[in-house]
């Protein structure tokens, strides 16, 4: 069995919050998390405490992006490239351990690293192909974004946002 010694009552470490909402007040309100980005940066430029300053995504939603359709010439060609930044990182070992003038070794590691991709790529297409033939981007996003602060501050961090003018979002 390994150290438990720093291990808290749910398996994190000693000492480390978890994660969790964060209390105060709402000062402003946001569509875009790089409106809510800014006027943080307002209020940093302002010497405001911005460690008592949080940024909220509200109503998160899982978007994917379809990027377009999986063909067997695009699943080889990125499974090699992705076997071949393997092969070059086992190349760079070798480079760097190895005492010989020649590259050959390294070559073939990453001719060998894009060749085994490559295969793999193909063998996971072909068990998969029904199930998903297209390529996509996923991500999390919030309908908005709210900018908490710590309620003894809130009043200051209000004050710093409108005399800067931050008239993008709703300043609460």
């Amino acid at each position: 069995m390994g150290d438990m010694t720093n291990a808290g009552p749910v398996g994190g470490r000693r000492g480390l919050p978890l994660p969790s909402i964060p209390k105060g007040d709402v000062i402003a309100s946001y569509e875009t998390y790089a409106e809510a980005q800014q006027s943080v940066d307002v209020l940093a430029r302002a010497d405001f405490p911005v460690n008592l300053v949080s940024i909220v995504g509200n109503d998160l939603k899982s978007v994917e992006h379809i990027t377009g359709r999986l063909s067997w010439g695009r699943v080889a060609l990125a499974g090699a490239a992705s076997g071949a930044w393997f092969g070059i990182f086992l190349a760079i070992v070798l480079l760097i351990f190895s005492q010989r003038n020649d590259l050959s070794f390294e070559i073939a590691a990453v001719l060998l690293g894009a060749g085994f991709g490559m295969l793999f790529s193909l063998v996971s297409y072909a068990l998969t192909r029904s199930r998903r033939d297209f390529t996509s981007q996923s991500a999390v996003l919030a309908s908005s974004y709210a900018v908490v602060v710590d309620p003894e501050q809130a009043n200051r961090a209000r004050n710093v946002l409108a005399n800067a003018g931050r008239g993008t979002g709703t300043v609460l």
